[in-house]
């Protein structure tokens, strides 16, 4: 643009000079003598306009930027031709004049727009970048404090799923010792029910043996109470009676001594049977509570680590279901068409299965009747 000012400024200034020169009347000499050529010639604008003739040939010179043309016929036409022209280019020097003046106009008024232009005061620019720095610089630290929420976030998930992963590992000790305690209960169980068979059996045997000692007793008494006298030489009688009672006595001694230290054996391994249940429902309370708070921990982690995986693939199931979505819209498509095709092929079965279906049983009566004419011939 500035080219292009510089160049119409420079034009405008010689349009200048040259309408600045006075505008000549037309000169027109004649002359008659041989070798001499008339000319007509005046200046107008710094251009000269000069007609010159040989041998009755008129040719008009340069006349602004019009070219050479050459000019037929008598010094009349030629002279109006030439007047016309004339007005012509004067009428073209004037258009010229004000379009030169109006570029000087145009030329003044840029000058002044770029002095101020230059003049300007920047300040209210150079606060805006500043502030604008500014904003940078506070979204740069935000940026940054994100990236350290975020470095911190999967620090943290990481130390969650090691926890997760000890409590798993822990919540699986836990039901492993469960499940061996309660074995321990089941057979704790088992064995108080064979204790207890085998005080019944115990119970039955003293009774049976108290039974056999009563019956011995008895037996006993009859024989010693009978009516026959024997006399016996012998240089000691013994007290048959008196013996019985001191066996029965041993006896009754043993089988009270025998109970005692069963009974004593039985409290004694119930005792600390029932302290070994005590201590395995203590256990089993306990390992109880440490479960559910284990499972509320658990049930927590998994909630976290869900939302979290749900965060991270909402995106990736969008698309992926947006995916499946087109292939089973086509699949669809593809087996409407081959239900179409297999209803045909089953209607076309059909009617093949019906046509072997009455050769068969053609053949079956045709078999069946040849049977019968070889069974009439037999």
């Amino acid at each position: 643009m500035a080219a292009s000012l510089t160049q119409q400024s420079s034009y405008s200034v010689k349009q200048r000079t040259y309408s600045s020169s006075s505008l000549g009347g037309w000169k027109q000499s004649a002359r008659s003598s041989v070798g001499y050529t008339p000319s007509v010639h005046g200046g107008a604008g710094g251009y000269g306009t000069r007609i010159s003739r040989s041998n009755s040939v008129f040719s008009l010179g340069s006349v602004g930027s019009y070219g050479e043309t050459s000019v037929v016929g008598d010094g009349k036409a030629t002279m109006q031709d030439l007047n016309d022209r004339l007005a012509d280019y004067l009428a073209k020097v004037r258009s010229l004049e004000a379009k030169n003046r109006q570029l000087e106009l145009n030329i003044a008024e840029f000058c002044q727009q770029k002095s101020t232009v230059v003049t300007k005061n920047y300040g209210g620019y150079y606060s805006t970048i500043s502030d604008l720095r500014a904003e940078i610089a506070r979204r740069f630290a935000e940026n940054q404090a994100i990236h350290v929420q975020l470095d911190n976030a999967q620090l943290a998930a990481e130390d969650f799923k090691m926890k997760y992963d000890m409590e798993m590992n822990l919540h699986l000790t836990v039901e492993a010792d469960v499940s061996r305690l309660r074995a321990v209960r089941d057979s704790l169980t088992l064995g108080i029910s064979d204790l207890e068979l085998s005080i019944e059996d115990l119970n039955t045997e003293l009774a049976q043996m108290r039974a056999n000692h009563k019956e011995e007793m008895s037996q006993l008494s009859i024989q010693c109470s009978g009516s026959v006298n024997v006399e016996v030489d012998s240089a000691h009688s013994i007290d048959l009676t008196k013996v019985l009672e001191e066996m029965r006595e041993q006896y009754e001694t043993v089988v009270s001594k025998n109970k005692l230290e069963v009974e004593k054996w039985f409290q004694s391994k119930v005792e600390i049977l029932q302290k070994e249940i005590i201590v395995s429902q203590t256990d089993v309370k306990t390992f109880h509570k440490e479960l559910s708070v284990l499972k509320k921990t658990y049930q927590s982690l998994m909630i976290s680590r869900q939302i979290l995986d749900m965060k991270e693939n909402l995106e990736e199931v969008k698309s992926r279901y947006s995916l499946q979505l087109q292939q089973l819209q086509v699949t669809i498509s593809t087996l409407e068409i081959e239900l179409q095709e297999l209803k045909a092929s089953l209607l076309r079965v059909q009617t093949e299965y019906n046509e072997l279906l009455d050769i068969k049983m053609r053949l079956e009566m045709e078999i069946a009747e040849y049977r019968r004419l070889l069974e009439g011939e037999a």
